[in-house]
């Protein structure tokens, strides 16, 4: 059975077929909607269904909950429609420029920048361009079926190579073969490019990144892209990490603030041993933003990294330094173990 779905305010509908979520059916007809992990795990899809009834599917209880359930609010990304349906999406974008594809791609090479971060750079087949906004993520497809997502940590500028910030997961299967087994000249099979969390450049806002560990990939992309096409927007850089060494581009994010007068940089450590000598910032991340932000109802957020900072940030960004609900945009790095618990 097929219904339709309409988006309300707007001329778009598409049809979604049973058994299809709400996001397939809307990439599929080429409507972004906004999105990231795509399990029901990190909430970027969460929107309202204002008419019409829903199989809300599996999802994490932090994801979505029950009072917002109560209010219309649900997981396009899990909800499929038992009738035809009017849906309230925080944003809707054509997608025909940036439809995603499957390719092959070489590794490049391997560059251990931390204990536990490595930088993989993968080459494109000759003669192809991957198109994609700076920001967006790809998947590593695996052998047995299995994904595993990783934001592009280059401009959409630097042709012929993509940049992987990987860190190391406790027990992880791919992350393991990263760091212990995988060699140059391997071929890994990829689609990309995935996801919203990219730069509305449409706006003339001030910019506030905020981004944990690797969270740093999808931030440096975006930033270099904005240098590359001469963006003057403010912007304000904050990096968390448990110890300095978890900022393993630290140097670069200090080069962009020293030589351009829009950018600033705020480094942020919330466990820094005496061996250290730590002397900047400490605590969490997204405290730092709202010590130096107390209002931020005039700009955007860009937020990346572990989903508890992501998490902490929207709720407290919202309820405290009053940024509108609409400036929130981010990317939350969930890990197959985040998936499975």
């Amino acid at each position: 059975m097929t219904f339709n779905v309409s988006i309300q305010d707007t001329p778009h509908q598409f049809p979604v077929e049973d058994g299809e979520s709400v996001l397939q059916a809307a990439l599929k007809a080429g409507i972004v909607i906004p999105y990231a992990c795509r399990d029901g795990a990190c909430g970027s899809c969460k929107g309202k269904v204002i008419a019409g009834q829903v199989d809300y599917g599996k999802y994490a209880a932090k994801a979505l909950e029950e009072s917002e359930k109560a209010q219309g609010y649900a997981l396009f990304c899990q909800t499929k429609a038992l009738s035809d349906l009017v849906i309230a999406p925080r944003e809707v974008r054509l997608g025909s420029d940036i439809q995603p594809r499957k390719l092959p791609t070489r590794v490049q090479s391997l560059q251990r920048v931390a204990p536990d971060v490595i930088i993989l750079e993968l080459q494109i087949p000759a003669g192809q361009k991957l198109n994609f906004y700076a920001g967006q993520y790809l998947d590593v497809m695996l052998r047995d079926g299995t994904r595993r997502s990783f934001s592009m940590g280059n401009a959409p500028q630097a042709e012929g190579t993509i940049q992987l910030h990987v860190r190391l997961v406790a027990g992880g299967t791919f992350t393991g073969h990263v760091f212990n087994a995988m060699k140059e000249k391997e071929i890994l099979r990829v689609e990309a490019p995935l996801g919203t969390f990219f730069l509305r450049e449409e706006s003339d806002q001030p910019i506030v990144f905020v981004a944990s560990g690797t969270g740093f990939a999808p931030i440096k992309s975006i930033i270099e892209s904005t240098l590359h096409k001469g963006i003057q927007r403010p912007m304000t850089l904050y990096w968390g990490g448990r110890r300095p060494q978890d900022l393993y581009m630290h140097e670069l994010a200090t080069q962009w603030a020293a030589e351009h007068a829009h950018i600033q940089y705020v480094p942020v450590i919330s466990d820094a041993l005496p061996e250290d000598n730590w002397t900047g910032r400490t605590g969490f991340v997204h405290r730092a933003v709202m010590t130096d932000f107390p209002n931020l109802s005039a700009h955007q957020v860009y937020a990346c990294g572990v989903p508890i900072m992501v998490d902490s940030a929207r709720k407290d960004f919202l309820a405290q330094c009053k940024l509108p609900d609409a400036e929130f945009y981010a990317d939350s790095f969930t890990t197959a173990a985040d998936l499975a618990k």
